[in-house]
């Protein structure tokens, strides 16, 4: 079988738009997750479940702190979501090599439009934090994905 330049351009588009509807397909399309999600008729409530980690890193455990006094009241403890309210971060759409960790300081700092999820438009924080503190709680975050099988 002889591969034309047409032929060529047609899979690649294929490719590129299988690809783009993976990453793009309705919240009501199953999405395969490591940790164990929960419906719940509350709102409000977790919509996942998170194993936590045996210890976390001192970085980590600082991150807690501030992700609980700033980001916890959305996307609930231990970054578990809340039904009606903010996405679990403990979500393989978070993983690190699709969500890098500049996205997180981006949607801190400036908000970000709805696209994975159905809650809306995440309004930027408006609480200042430092570098500092925006890396701890992206650290907390990563060490929590990792024990739930989220790399």
């Amino acid at each position: 079988m002889k591969i034309t330049r047409t032929s060529s351009f047609v899979l690649v588009t294929i490719i590129i738009g299988v690809l783009a509807w993976g990453f793009t397909r309705p919240s009501s399309a199953p999405v395969l997750v490591q940790a164990s999600e929960t419906v719940s008729a509350t709102t409000g409530a977790a919509l996942v479940d998170v194993k936590l980690p045996a210890a976390l890193s001192a970085e980590a455990a600082t991150g807690k702190t501030y992700y609980e006094a700033v980001c916890a009241s959305c996307h609930g403890a231990n970054a578990a979501g809340q039904d009606g309210i903010a996405p679990p971060l403990i979500h393989p759409l978070y993983v690190s090599s699709h969500h890098g960790d500049a996205a997180f300081v981006v949607a801190a700092r400036n908000g970000v439009r709805q696209h994975h999820w159905s809650f809306g438009s995440m309004p930027q924080i408006q609480q200042r934090l430092t570098d500092g503190e925006l890396n701890a709680i992206i650290l907390y975050i990563r060490e929590l994905q990792r024990e739930n099988g989220i790399l």
